[in-house]
């Protein structure tokens, strides 16, 4: 049975997106977007992990965090900003019992790799660094640092967040839809345009240098993939 995830957060595109990922990767989503529903639901549905905005209209997420922590000890607990935060606000979400913390706008395969690093420990923070490694390219996802060949490359955080991408599923060919929805977060619906992903996987080629460049194959037409070597 796969492990279920209680998202909570009143932005339903969102939501929507998270449920979609995160279901993609097997786990069970429940969503609300209200901090008084998710305790009821946290309750009835019986998460393995809950996903909380900060800010949200009456119970917000540091209040909902606290009182899950009382009410269903050993919940692990992941709470999101959209605003611009600094230590104080991160020490309040940690000091509530927080298991983590993700500022918005979040990488998707980041999320993912938080959500699995999370539920591995089963609560409590640790100073383990999450990381993703091909063909010697390595990326510390809690860090954002990214190396090619033991060198450190600068990389935009969008230029990060594709690559987490193609390195999170090495082999498998990604869609520009899928990409763009992915790294950028857009509706797909409302913004398609292949020519965003295509200037990103120039620029990483360029920057990760010749070895790590032949890695990522483009598929015209289709999308986009790391090969790993020798595959």
């Amino acid at each position: 049975m796969s492990q279920k995830i209680l998202v909570v957060d009143d932005d339903g595109p969102v939501r929507r997106i998270l449920t979609k990922y995160l279901g993609g990767h097997g786990y069970g989503v429940v969503t609300t977007d209200s901090g008084s529903e998710a305790l009821i639901l946290a309750r009835e549905s019986m998460p393995a992990l809950v996903i909380a905005d900060v800010k949200m209209a009456g119970l917000d997420g540091y209040a909902l965090c606290r009182l899950l922590k009382k009410n269903t000890p050993g919940l692990p607990v992941i709470l999101m900003s959209g605003a611009a935060i600094d230590e104080k606000h991160v020490l309040t979400g940690f000091e509530g019992g927080a298991d983590d913390y993700i500022l918005k706008p979040f990488s998707l395969p980041v999320v993912l790799a938080r959500v699995q690093a999370v539920l591995r420990r089963g609560g409590g923070i640790t100073e383990a660094s999450e990381s993703l490694k091909l063909g010697g390219i390595e990326l510390d996802l809690s860090g954002r640092q990214a190396k090619a060949s033991g060198k450190k490359v600068s990389l935009t955080r969008k230029e990060f967040d594709l690559l987490a991408a193609l390195l999170a599923k090495p082999g498998h060919l990604l869609s520009v839809p899928y990409l763009l929805e992915t790294v950028w977060g857009y509706d797909v619906a409302d913004y398609n345009d292949p020519g965003t992903v295509e200037v990103h996987v120039s620029h990483l080629r360029k920057k990760l240098g010749p070895k790590a460049a032949q890695m990522i194959v483009s598929v015209t037409g289709h999308g986009y993939k790391l090969q790993p070597p020798g595959a």
